[in-house]
Order: C-alpha cells, then structure tokens, then sequence
C-alpha cells in the first residue's frame, strides 16, 4: 500500500483536496494535514518559515505511520512538498501548478509588504484571487475555493517571509539544494502547470531532477479540483 500526503495551499485547508480523495483508488493511506495555521490547525504563530513547517508535517507523517509518502503540494503547498522530500524520505514529488523559482511574483509580494501590514490586506489577495481561474471551476469546485479558506494577513505575510526576507538568488539556491537532495535519493518529480511553462523554466527543472515530468492542464490554478481524474492518474503513476 502506497502512503501519499496532501499539502493544501495557502489560507486553504484539507476540503480542498476531497475531490482528488474521491478520485484515488482505495489501494493507498492519505494523510491530508491542515497546514500550521489553517483550518483546524488555525492557531496563529510567530512565524511560518519553510523549514518550520516541514518540521511539522514530518511530526505529524512519523505520528501517522507513514514510510516515504508520494507528496502532493498545491501552490505553495508544493514548495513545502518539494522541501520537505528533500529532508525527508520521499517516494515522489507531485507539484500542482507552483513554479519554484519567483520571477516577477517576488517583486510583486515585495511591493506589497505594506499594504499587506494595513487593514487594506485583503485588497492583495483578492486581486491574487481574481487571476487564478476560479470562476471556470465546475460549481461543486468554486464552492469549495470558496469557502475552504480562511485568509489572514498573519498568514499572507508569515508563509511568504522566506521572500520578504530573502533574494531571489538565495530562494533558488535553497530550491536547488532540495532538488538536488531529491535527485541523490532518486525520489521522483512531476510538475502539473496550469499553463505552458517558458523553455527556460522546464530546462532548469530538468537540469536539476533529470526525468521530471512536466504535464499542463489548461484551466487556471486548481487542477487539481477542475480535473481530479486526471490529477489521479498522474499520481497513480508516481506511486508505482
């Protein structure tokens, strides 16, 4: 039997993954942990580092029973996924739509800081929002982006700290050396992309996790939701 975890994106919690639940063969054990801070686990902290986390979901997988998880990280979900299987055993690496290195996204949380420590917070987010494709999901889907979340600035500012306190270069130094980590323990790695990524981008992944699998799903942000099946399938493979 195959253990997978479940890592949700951030100011989600576990609901988001129920249709993907749904859509996996009963031949697995999941762990879908709501992250630190969110959902059920929505007692604030000082900070939310990577490193802190990953240190959490270890906790919990270890408390759970589970040997090297095929690990599942929607949106930044994915960057704690990609960290935690570059510390901890891993059979695979499933990445739903979450480039590791910041591009233009970096600035834009860095020109952001200080509406994102005033009461307006919440104007970031929602333009965040209105970019991720939700108003194409089936309705069963929107409803649950839609209210399997709690947005706090605390958390906003805590889970992006690494980039305002960080250089893009240092970020992809530390991306790398988890990349490479993956690479050393020949644990798998596959990126699902809402959108068909730049050459240059597929060439660095592939640089550092030779045999990564890159598969697009047109349809905004949450494939994962707009197409479970599919998603499964791709999963299924990983764990074989």
């Amino acid at each position: 039997m195959t253990d997978v975890l479940l890592l949700h994106g951030l100011t989600y919690d576990h609901r988001t993954w129920g249709p993907l639940r749904d859509a996996l063969r009963g031949d697995c054990r999941v762990l879908a942990p709501d992250l630190p801070g969110h959902g059920a686990d929505g007692t604030r902290r000082d900070s939310y580092t990577i490193e802190e986390i990953v240190g959490i979901i270890h906790d919990q997988v270890v408390t759970a029973g589970l040997a090297e998880p095929v690990v599942v990280g929607h949106s930044l979900g994915a960057v704690v996924a990609t960290a935690y299987a570059g510390a901890h055993p891993a059979t695979a690496v499933l990445n739903i739509d979450q480039p590791l290195l910041l591009g233009p996204f970096g600035d834009l949380v860095r020109a952001a800081e200080p509406i994102l420590r005033s009461p307006d917070w919440r104007q970031f987010w929602d333009r965040m929002l209105a970019g991720m494709g939700i108003d194409a999901l089936p309705d069963d889907a929107r409803v649950l982006v839609e209210t399997a979340t709690t947005p706090r600035a605390d958390l906003l500012l805590g889970y992006w700290s690494d980039i305002l306190r960080h250089t893009d270069a240092e970020i992809a130094a530390q991306r790398t050396a988890e990349l490479t980590a993956i690479t050393r323990r020949g644990t798998g790695y596959h990126w699902i992309t809402g959108s068909e990524p730049p050459a240059a981008y597929a060439a660095w992944l592939r640089e550092r996790v030779p045999g990564a699998g890159i598969t697009v799903i047109p349809g905004g942000h949450f494939p994962h939701l707009a197409h479970p099946h599919e998603v499964a399938r791709i999963l299924a493979d990983l764990r074989r």
